[in-house]
């Protein structure tokens, strides 16, 4: 009996050993395959290369979306057809190597609009109420000489009326010119050739004693720009009333409806644009300064990310 019983005990013993080699045969198989393998790739390790879409807003409007896009151009971004200039839109690309997405927006916002996008293509006056310096902040900016002086405009028929001209000679003056470059330091620049003293000799300041005249314009640097021009005036005992717009199509409307006497904010290629579209029949009579337009990092990203 004793003998039978040991017999079995010793099958067993066989038994589970066999059983525990199986076992750990199957677990060093299951872990280590001599099949080669493929590493699982994190989005940062992918092979295929990703295309990053590159995002620009500009201006929304015809005749500063042309001047945004001429900037790109002059930049060696983009192409245009040469036929459309200051009119040109973003349907007129004839070129987009590094196929940017443009996003329109009203010229206003585009400050707001900054953390949205790769970049912006900001006018100054825009740039300057945000707190941005286009002199310091611009990826690249326009130069001096660019044809988009801003003007003080009027309603056609009143060119020549004594409170025109009195208004027109206070923003020609030395005053004037000398405030806008030690204030903005070429983020403005004066464009009037032979600044004076701020008066018309052939105006009678006399007759204007009392009145008021009043203006529509943005408020950085137009409205800035003419408080300079108020204290010439005032001088004469000629008040100048200053009427703040963050918009660019009520201040030609007033103007052309007679509710204001002038308007100060905007560049003649919109001038016309706006009168083309609206009917309205407002125009120029001196130009006073230039904001040369810049183009300004969002999300991030330089300059040589797109001219590269």
């Amino acid at each position: 009996m004793k003998k039978t019983l040991s017999i079995i005990l010793a099958l067993v013993c066989i038994l589970s050993s066999a059983a525990l080699l199986a076992s750990c045969g199957s677990s060093t198989t299951a872990g280590k395959s001599d099949a080669p393998t493929t590493p699982s790739a994190t989005p940062s390790e992918s092979t295929t290369p990703s295309t990053k879409v590159i995002t620009i807003a500009v201006p929304n409007d015809t005749t500063n979306e042309a001047r945004a896009l001429l900037l790109l151009e002059n930049l060696g971004i983009i192409e245009i057809d040469g036929t459309k200039g200051q009119t040109a839109t973003i349907k007129d690309i004839t070129s987009n190597p590094k196929n940017i997405q443009f996003v329109e927006v009203e010229a206003a916002q585009l400050p707001n609009k900054l953390a949205d996008v790769d970049y912006a293509i900001i006018n100054s006056n825009f740039a300057l109420s945000a707190g941005i310096n286009p002199t310091e902040d611009a990826l690249a900016i326009e130069n001096a000489e660019s044809p988009y002086a801003n003007i003080l405009a009027v309603k056609a028929g009143n060119e020549t009326s004594p409170k025109i001209l009195a208004l027109k000679a206070a923003l020609e003056s030395k005053a004037v010119a000398d405030y806008i470059s030690a204030t903005y330091g070429g983020s403005v620049v004066s464009v009037v050739a032979n600044p004076g003293d701020g008066y018309d000799a052939s105006v009678n300041y006399e007759e204007l004693k009392g009145t008021t005249i009043t203006v529509a314009a943005t408020p950085d640097p137009h409205a800035q720009i003419l408080k300079e021009a108020k204290k010439i005036l005032e001088a004469r005992e000629i008040t100048l009333e200053i009427k703040k717009y963050n918009d660019y199509i009520q201040p030609n409307n007033v103007v052309d409806s007679g509710e204001v006497d002038a308007n100060y904010f905007q560049h003649i290629p919109y001038l016309n644009n706006f009168n083309q579209n609206n009917g309205t029949n407002v125009v120029s009579v001196l130009a006073v300064h230039v904001e040369p337009m810049g183009i300004y990092a969002g999300k991030g990203g330089t300059l040589e990310d797109l001219t590269k």
